[in-house]
């Protein structure tokens, strides 16, 4: 089981030099608005995953007057400490350094849900990519290579394609398709399994959540055009051979694993069709199942949630609670404090932050 057992941030945005042990199960974190609780969420996102899940630019997070930002946790016994600037990033783990991110996400997964990020229903594709493609790596860390493999091909096409250069470009493109394959496997079997984790606890974890009984479809898009089979490697090759004259006007590269999507339902209607509380209701219930899927295959994540009352009911915020304690995982949540939570107190420690300052209660 991730856990955090100790957590120094030395810099982050307007949190500086902020010590605290957090409990092992639930940690409530209350300020009033611009206080830092999502300063917060944000910089344990950052431990876990090495980038931001607000903005791609490190000034944004770098304190006023400084140039770099510095985190430091023990997690199940391990140090990790992490100082990024804008010329270099450095990761060390047990006085190791690191040259990978791959291996922090192993150490420390971590899931989170924001208003920040966007809900995964409803959202943009980058966005439903960035959840599905977490799920399937920690479901499969095989796959971690294809990712990078892929993401180095599709650089070097995007490039020679730019440049209008066809020397290597078959070369390239032949073994896109073959690594475009084993992701979009690796994606059908995760949404598969996912699939089957709410057959089996649709009745019991989601009852608070959505009405029962409820039909809950996500389909994956795999990002190449219809009539091309995602699986057959000769029919991708095909295609991308004969379309080398289209791609040489358009410069890139513009299907493919990198323009996959999910399509949600939610009894018959599609998810654009689905109100904002609906919406945003099943992106819970999707967040739950990546959760839950973790845990079958014996991972605890830990979990990150701002500012819940301003997202969900007491009803709701309830079978959330219940559901995450249940299951054993930590849980790091925001609040502004207008309304009491639903917490067992003997399961949880709630903090207050003001001006960038984090105080137990």
């Amino acid at each position: 089981m991730a856990a955090l057992e100790k957590i120094h941030i030395l810099k982050f945005r307007n949190l500086s030099d902020q010590y605290f042990t957090p409990d092992k199960a639930t940690n409530l974190i209350l300020g009033k608005n611009g206080q830092g609780k999502t300063n917060l969420i944000e910089s344990l996102y950052y431990l876990g995953h090495g980038r931001s899940f607000k903005t791609k630019n490190l000034k944004d997070i770098v304190p006023f007057d400084d140039h770099q930002i510095q985190i430091t946790a023990i997690v199940d016994g391990q140090k990790i400490s992490l100082n990024k600037t804008r010329d270099k990033s450095q990761v060390v783990v047990d006085g190791k350094k690191i040259s990978s991110n791959s291996f922090l996400s192993q150490l420390l997964p971590i899931q989170i849900i924001s208003p920040d990020r966007g809900f995964v229903v409803g959202g943009v594709p980058k966005l439903k990519r960035s959840y599905l493609d977490w799920g399937v790596y920690h479901d499969n860390e095989n796959t971690l290579k294809t990712y990078a493999a892929f993401k180095k091909t599709l650089k070097n096409i995007n490039t020679l394609l730019n440049n209008g250069e066809q020397t290597q470009l078959d070369e390239w493109l032949v073994f896109l398709a073959t690594l475009s394959v084993e992701i979009t496997k690796d994606r059908f079997a995760y949404i598969a399994s996912l699939s089957t984790v709410l057959k089996e606890n649709k009745s019991k974890e989601f009852a608070s959540l959505v009405e029962s009984p409820f039909d809950f479809i996500f389909k994956l898009q795999t990002g190449w055009p219809k009539e091309i089979d995602p699986l057959n490697e000769q029919k991708i090759i095909s295609y991308l051979l004969n379309s080398k004259k289209t791609l040489m006007k358009t410069k890139h590269l513009n299907s493919g694993p990198h323009r996959a999507n999910i399509d949600f339902s939610l009894d018959g209607q599609g998810e654009n069709y689905l109100s904002r509380g609906e919406q945003k209701k099943m992106s819970f219930v999707f967040w739950m199942l990546q959760v839950l899927e973790l845990v079958k295959n014996k991972k605890k994540p830990i979990v990150l949630i701002d500012d819940i009352s301003s997202e969900l009911d007491e009803i709701k915020i309830k079978s959330i609670i219940d559901f995450l304690t249940d299951i054993e995982v930590q849980i790091f949540m925001t609040d502004i404090g207008n309304n009491k939570l639903p917490l067992k107190e003997e399961k949880s420690t709630s903090f207050s932050i003001e001006n960038g300052v984090i105080t137990r209660f």
